[in-house]
């Protein structure tokens, strides 16, 4: 007995030796190859493997932009954020008499193509009533008399034979006169501080009718050019619930009994150009917040599952969930009515003077 002991304890020191050696080498590894962008170079190539699944996801997403522009679909992602740039003209202070010129004629075509498409595809009629009535919004406020709006204009009003929607006052409107709310401060602090992440759910079904009602607080986030470009799988089967919530190592020890699982996929094919490869992380973590808040006021709670970008488990979901290349898991939410006798973590969180500093230019 006692020699095994001390076998077990030569092991255990080996292992920290190696482990010493290993970080050791690492250290001086990053300091030599962090100097400068020119020796980045060098861990860039040695780390292929690492990020060729991102770099070929973006390629991807930016050739199936491209793609998808002469195609039917329910959605039309050029077409929003071309809308979405005129509103942000209609909002300036002073207004210009004419502005958006340099993108006009793109826009009308984005909608001509979207309104000839729209009896053989069944579309977000929301989107085209949206599209349809910033235009008109726009071609009332600007100077007519410039041959491009006027040309851009009688394309539109040519459009109304395809497209005519009675309701058309999805336009800016005055901060003033948008909708009131009654919650306070202290309502919303109350909220956050009540939300924590839940493992533990009773073993009771999860109504689909309130993760919709989350997900209509979700889509109110803000989203770069409107795009919102993201999707939220739901699985509530519990045959799926197992297969999806057994992938991520996230999900260990307790992902057998959870009800609902959400996987939050970001996609890049609503992107042409790779500066925005980041945009999909960004507004899909700004939508699941207050979508996870929401399940708390119905009574729900949830977890984040974190998603590392780790080759394995990205070919094991992606063949799961049969996702294209472009499509990336940003995070899974585990949803589910809370046992009331499970714990959850106190989860500190850092004071404001460690996270928040005024006018600091950190010089």
């Amino acid at each position: 007995m006692l020699n095994r002991l001390k076998l077990v304890a030569k092991q255990l020191l080996a292992i920290v030796w190696v482990r010493r050696l290993y970080e050791g080498t690492l250290r001086i590894a990053l300091e030599v190859l962090a100097a400068n962008r020119l020796l980045s170079l060098v861990y860039s190539v040695l780390s292929i493997p690492s990020f060729n699944r991102e770099q070929f996801a973006v390629l991807r997403g930016r050739r199936d932009y491209y793609r998808n522009l002469g195609k039917a679909r329910a959605t039309r992602t050029e077409l929003r954020r071309n809308v979405h740039r005129l509103e942000k003209g209609m909002l300036m202070q002073p207004r210009r008499p004419v502005f958006a010129l340099d993108y006009l004629i793109e826009t009308i075509e984005f909608y001509e193509r979207a309104t000839d498409q729209h009896a053989e595809c069944a579309g977000d009629i929301g989107e085209l009533t949206w599209a349809y009535g910033v235009l008109g919004n726009y071609f009332a406020i600007v100077d007519a008399a410039n041959p491009v709006v006027a040309n851009a204009k009688a394309r539109y009003e040519a459009t109304r034979a395809q497209f005519n929607p009675d309701d058309s006052g999805k336009v800016p409107y005055r901060r003033a006169d948008g909708a009131q709310s009654s919650a306070s401060y202290e309502d919303l602090l109350s909220l956050a501080q009540r939300r924590r992440s839940v493992r533990w759910f009773q073993q009771r079904p999860v109504p689909r009718e309130l993760v919709d009602q989350a997900l209509l607080v979700g889509r109110q986030s803000p989203s770069a050019c409107n795009r919102l470009p993201y999707e939220f799988r739901i699985f509530d089967d519990p045959e799926m619930v197992k297969q999806v919530a057994s992938i991520p190592f996230g999900a260990a020890g307790y992902g057998h009994q959870v009800p609902t699982i959400a996987v939050v996929v970001g996609r890049l094919n609503h992107y042409f150009s790779p500066r925005d490869r980041h945009v999909i992380y960004v507004d899909s973590a700004l939508a699941a917040m207050p979508f996870m808040l929401a399940l708390e006021t119905l009574g729900l709670a949830s977890s984040v599952i974190n998603w590392p970008d780790f080759e394995p488990l990205e070919a094991k979901m992606q063949k799961a969930l049969n996702l294209d290349y472009d499509e990336r898991v940003i995070m899974l939410i585990a949803i589910g009515y809370p046992d009331p006798e499970g714990l959850v973590a106190y989860s500190e969180k850092k004071s404001l003077d460690v996270i928040r500093r005024w006018n600091d230019l950190g010089r």
